[in-house]
């Protein structure tokens, strides 16, 4: 069904292959076919990776063939050039091959193929004969990258400075003033949660200083922290949503002993399961940030290229389904906290600014700017990018400010703070039953 020659494949679309000598040598006494088949995947439906990150070009895949027997580990490469346009800036070319045994159905593998772009096309060179393809990769450009690496690092320096400051804080306020064990194991809640943000940062500021110089299996144990960090603050998010729930929506008949334990034990218990499990299968090592201009902007010790569909479960997937779980709650709390303000029982909400205030700081403290990592794929989201950084950046700063405004007590009375809410909706359920 494809077209009988390669270098009749449409205007301006000419590719070239090139098969070095020594394949020939070997098979000097025999007659073989050489056989280069040209397939548009989108038509046959073939060569379907899961959670593929780049396009193929044209949707092209060629399959060169030198008789019946396979032929790998060529000293002087089998060169193919795939024909094309300029490209645009937020893509990078990656020249790639199918490799059967590649996850449960094949994927595309760059092992033993060198890439090498030029302004009509590009070049790609492979020590072995099979199907081949032009993956188009979206990247960010050189400068950008930089920039957000610059922020982030920053971010991250000053997210460590707060987080210490507001775990001294809550340590503080629990030690000098008498609260109710609600608002005790709130306090404890948020500075669990505050203390896994420090720890992510700190990780990101040794991974980004230390990767490149790291032995491999140090890099995989940086690798592994990184991810373990990082999967205690998301469960931490979602123990703040499972708090608010059952204040908010349960409010009578709540009593779990050693309540604050147990939360401890699955958010620092529970990310140790996932890490050991991808750390079991190998999911850990150096991970290169590359630019559109073909560049290394630098190396993270991370989930590697190869194990994608790992980050996209464990991150992505697991992150996901807590920050649908917990913007459900917020729009319940949010919806109570209104309706006791129309009612003019909570004095101390009066004010527009505590109000937003407390919207703003609850939204920040249930994980909606880690949402934002959602909309920031393809170079036309670069701005959703910085956003991204500076607030998450930002976000131990944003928790510090709200905690101390809102817990801090300027009365006898802790009036028109959250618990006052709270202990005001379980008194007034408690008349209507």
């Amino acid at each position: 069904q494809g077209p009988s020659r390669l270098n009749t494949t449409g205007k301006g679309k000419a590719g070239k292959i090139h098969l070095p000598r020594a394949i020939f040598r070997s098979l000097a006494s025999q007659t073989v076919p050489v056989v280069v088949t040209v397939l548009n995947i989108q038509q046959f439906g073939m060569f379907k990776e899961a959670n593929q990150t780049g396009q193929v070009l044209d949707n092209t895949v060629v399959g060169i063939t030198v008789g019946e027997s396979s032929i790998s580990g060529l000293q002087d490469p089998v060169q193919l050039t795939f024909t094309h346009g300029e490209l645009p800036q937020s893509v990078t070319p990656q020249c790639v091959f199918w490799d059967p045994s590649k996850g449960q159905a094949g994927g595309w593998s760059s092992s033993g193929c060198d890439t090498q772009p030029g302004e009509n096309g590009t070049v790609c060179s492979c020590d072995h004969l099979t199907f081949f393809t032009l993956l188009l990769n979206r990247a960010l450009d050189g400068s950008t990258a930089k920039a957000l690496m610059a922020v982030a690092t920053v971010g991250c320096g000053v997210a460590v400075a707060f987080s210490i400051f507001t775990m001294a804080f809550c340590i503080f306020i629990r030690c000098r003033f008498k609260f109710e064990e609600t608002v005790r194991i709130n306090l404890g809640l948020h500075m669990n949660l505050v203390g896994s943000l420090f720890l992510l940062n700190l990780a990101f500021l040794l991974n980004s200083g230390l990767s490149a110089r790291t032995h491999p299996s140090a890099c995989r144990v940086l690798g592994g922290l990184t991810h373990y960090c990082l999967l205690c603050c998301f469960t931490w998010t979602a123990l703040e949503g499972c708090q608010l729930y059952l204040l908010f929506v349960k409010v009578l008949g709540i009593y779990i002993p050693h309540y604050l334990g147990k939360l401890c034990l699955v958010g620092w218990g529970f990310p140790v399961l996932v890490v050991g499990v991808a750390g079991g299968i190998g999911s850990y090592g150096e991970y290169s940030i590359r630019t559109t201009d073909h560049g290394v902007i630098g190396h993270l010790c991370w989930i590697t290229s190869e194990h994608l569909l790992v980050h996209y479960i464990t991150n992505c997937g697991y992150f996901g389904l807590i920050f649908l779980f917990n913007m459900a709650i917020f729009g319940v709390v949010t919806h109570k906290s209104c309706s006791l303000q129309g009612t003019g029982a909570v004095q101390g909400y009066h004010k527009p600014w505590k109000v937003a205030l407390v919207a703003a700081g609850l939204f920040c403290l249930l994980g909606a700017t880690w949402a934002l990592s959602f909309l920031s794929y393809g170079i036309s989201s670069t701005a959703m990018l910085y956003i991204f950084t500076i607030l998450n950046s930002l976000q131990g700063i944003f928790i510090f400010i709200w905690l101390v405004i809102l817990y801090y007590p300027k009365t006898k009375e802790t009036t028109g703070s959250l618990s006052y809410i709270i202990r005001h909706d379980k008194n007034t359920t408690a008349s209507q039953d």
